[in-house]
C-alpha cells in the first residue's frame, strides 16, 4: 500500500475549528464578498500573530464561513488562548465603522480527522460544525450583541480548558445541554473579553436569517427546532447561571464536497441521556 492510500485510511488526531458568519443571508452579493474577505483577514492574521505555521493548518472555504483543522504538533492551548484573543481583536478592528458588524460563531473539538483530495471528514468535523451552528450559539451572539462566541465540546473543555493557561480562563465559560437528534451533548460557551455568559432560559432560538445561504453552502437539511422548557443542565454539568436544553432536528453536517454520511459523533453522554425512548 502506498503512502497516499495509507493517508486515506488513517485518521490524524487534530483540533477542528468551524467558523460561521452571523446572518450571512442578509448580505447582498457585493457585501458578501467583502464579508468573506474580512473573515479570512481575521483568521489568517490571528495565525500569524499566534505563530502558527501556515502548513500546520488545513483550511476549507464554506461560503459563509471556514472549516479548519490544525495538526497535533501545535498545542491546543495556543489555539484556545492566544489565537482566540487575536481573532477577537482582529474582528473588533474589522468592525470599527461598519454599519453591520461581522459576527462569528466558532465551534471547536479535538478528535480523529481524515484527509483526502477534497478536504477533511470525520465525527470530530461533524461535531465542531454542529456546535458552531447550534441555535444557542446563534442566540447568545444576538442577545449579548457580541462579535464572537466560542463553543467547545465537553471533552475539549475537560481536557484543556478546565486546566486554564495563558489567555484561557475556565471561569469565563458556561455549560448548556444541547439535545441533538443523535442524543444529548454538553457544550461550553464563551464570549471572549467577557465574564461567563448567562445561559438563557429555554426559549425559541434566534431567527435563522443566515439559513438562506445554507442551501448554497450545501449544509442544509431539515431545520425544525424544538426547545424543552422543563429541563436544564444537570448539577454536575451546571456552570455559572441556569442551563438550557435545546433540541435540534436535521442533519446539519452534510456537505457536497465532503461526504459525511457516517453517524455523527456528539461527544460524551452523561446521566440518563443515552436511554432515549425508541
Amino acid at each position: 500500500m502506498d503512502h497516499d492510500a495509507m493517508d486515506l485510511t488513517e485518521a490524524r488526531y487534530e483540533l477542528v475549528i468551524s467558523v460561521d458568519a452571523r446572518r450571512s443571508g442578509e448580505y447582498d452579493d457585493v457585501d458578501k464578498q467583502r464579508m468573506r474577505e474580512r473573515i479570512y483577514r481575521v483568521l489568517e492574521a490571528a495565525f500569524t500573530h499566534a505563530k502558527v505555521a501556515r502548513d500546520a493548518v488545513h483550511m476549507e472555504d464554506r461560503g459563509d464561513g471556514v472549516l479548519l483543522s490544525v495538526t497535533g504538533r501545535i498545542a491546543v492551548t495556543r489555539l484556545l488562548g492566544l489565537w482566540m484573543v487575536e481573532v477577537h481583536e482582529n474582528l473588533r478592528d474589522e468592525n470599527r465603522g461598519l454599519r453591520v458588524p461581522l459576527g462569528l460563531r466558532v465551534g471547536m473539538h479535538v478528535g480523529p480527522v481524515r484527509h483526502d483530495g477534497r478536504g477533511i471528514s470525520g465525527r470530530a468535523v461533524d461535531l465542531a460544525c454542529r456546535l458552531a451552528d447550534s441555535p444557542l450559539a446563534r442566540r447568545l451572539l444576538e442577545a449579548e450583541r457580541a462579535d464572537l462566541v466560542l463553543v467547545t465540546s465537553q471533552s475539549l473543555y475537560e481536557d484543556v480548558v478546565s486546566s486554564g493557561g495563558k489567555f484561557i480562563e475556565p471561569a469565563h465559560y458556561s455549560a448548556a445541554r444541547l439535545d441533538l437528534k443523535e442524543g444529548e451533548v454538553t457544550a461550553w460557551f464563551h464570549l471572549p473579553g467577557r465574564p461567563a455568559p448567562e445561559i438563557p432560559a429555554a426559549a425559541p432560538a434566534a431567527p435563522d436569517a443566515d439559513r438562506a445561504d445554507d442551501v448554497d453552502d450545501t449544509r442544509g437539511g431539515s431545520d425544525a427546532r424544538d426547545v424543552d422548557e422543563t429541563r436544564g443542565v444537570d448539577d454536575e454539568d451546571r456552570a455559572d447561571g441556569p442551563g438550557a436544553r435545546y433540541t435540534v432536528h436535521g442533519d446539519m453536517s452534510q456537505h457536497s464536497d465532503n461526504v459525511y454520511q457516517q453517524p455523527v459523533h456528539i461527544g460524551r453522554i452523561t446521566g440518563d441521556a443515552g436511554r432515549r425512548k425508541g
